[in-house]
């Protein structure tokens, strides 16, 4: 099935109506509800000028919330008083805080700073270059279940590698980088202090 310049017509003419996305198909014939919902957004038309579907959406709404609603106060009565009407409009005013994302970063970038080396006790640092000269260098397709998978470089590069020593059971990394990666959370809380 083609869209076709009299079959695009006939669907922006129902679409216009308020005819359902169903119905059109089932005029149109040879294409699923699915299909004029897409040509329909493709078009532009998703915002319809007029309809019979939207008000029978709103009665269906109306009809739902009344029900919803007493079993919603019975289980939970305000303690304080009700907004007062003239402060409502200014609380809707407010748009909403929208909340902060990470950004992105994108492949071959340099990464931002990550955690300082002082989170870190001294030790577990010491162990863990003494470690990653004695390490495997494996690729990504050599890690197995039995191999420790920290990345080791940056992965932009050539010289990135994972360490490949044997894991310790049940974890992904070597004894040195366990110590590293799983530190117990009082530690860390007292370093930052």
């Amino acid at each position: 099935m083609s869209w076709t310049d009299e079959r695009v017509e006939l669907l922006k003419k129902m679409w216009g109506e308020g005819q359902s996305a169903s119905q059109i198909a089932k005029e149109l014939g040879g294409v699923t509800r699915n299909a004029v919902i897409g040509k329909v957004h493709r078009l532009g038309l998703s915002n319809r000028s007029s309809g019979a579907a939207a008000p029978d959406a709103a009665k269906t709404e109306a009809k739902a919330k009344p029900a919803a609603k007493p079993k919603a106060e019975a289980k939970a009565k305000p303690a304080k008083p009700a907004v007062e009407p003239a402060a409502a409009p200014a609380a809707a005013a407010r748009p909403a805080p929208t909340p902060a994302r990470k950004a992105i970063i994108p492949a071959g970038q340099p990464l931002p700073p990550q955690p300082s080396a002082n989170e870190i006790s001294p030790e577990a640092l010491a162990k863990v270059n003494e470690v990653e000269k004695k390490a495997k260098k494996l690729t990504l397709l050599e890690l197995t279940e039995r191999t420790c998978k920290w990345p080791v470089g940056d992965p932009a590069t050539d010289d990135f590698w994972f360490c490949g020593l044997p894991v310790q059971p049940g974890k992904p990394y070597c004894e040195a980088h366990v110590g590293v990666a799983f530190q117990p959370m009082s530690s860390r809380r007292d370093r930052r202090r």
